[in-house]
């Protein structure tokens, strides 16, 4: 059986932010203002339909999927490109392969504990961030 999820996340470190951020072509302020944000993700999972919330004080983002099935994900809270998005089990690992305007990039959620370990890739960087259970 997979992990679950689901709970509220509150982002505690974050490595390499500004190289994901400059991969996906996000200008000057808007990192600058990035950098400074602590996100809470909230996740609600039922077997293999997610949702996920991550909200600032800057901006929000949604995006709910069924693992296995590709969608259509419109980035406009972060980069705002569209991409084609798949989401997939690696033993308790969900990972996500992004096709769209940029190379190699996507993301994967683990748990150990009560951290949620997300690391996101863009090009040729990669930004590993820790939540902590709320």
């Amino acid at each position: 059986m997979p992990a679950n999820f689901s709970g509220i996340w509150n982002l505690t470190t974050s490595d390499n932010f500004e190289g994901y951020m400059l991969a996906l072509g996000i200008d000057f302020a808007t990192r600058k203002i990035a950098k400074m944000l602590k996100p809470q993700k909230t996740i609600e999972q039922d077997g293999d339909s997610f949702t996920i919330r991550t909200t600032s004080t800057f901006r929000n983002y949604l995006v709910q999927f069924k693992v296995g099935e590709e969608f259509e994900e419109d980035n406009k809270g972060l980069d705002g490109r569209k991409c084609k998005s798949v989401v997939s089990w690696d033993n308790d690992k969900l990972v996500c392969v992004q096709t769209g305007e940029k190379r190699n990039r996507g993301w994967t959620n683990w748990i150990e504990g009560d951290e949620l370990y997300l690391e996101i890739r863009c090009e040729d960087q990669v930004c590993n961030q820790v939540y902590k259970k709320a």
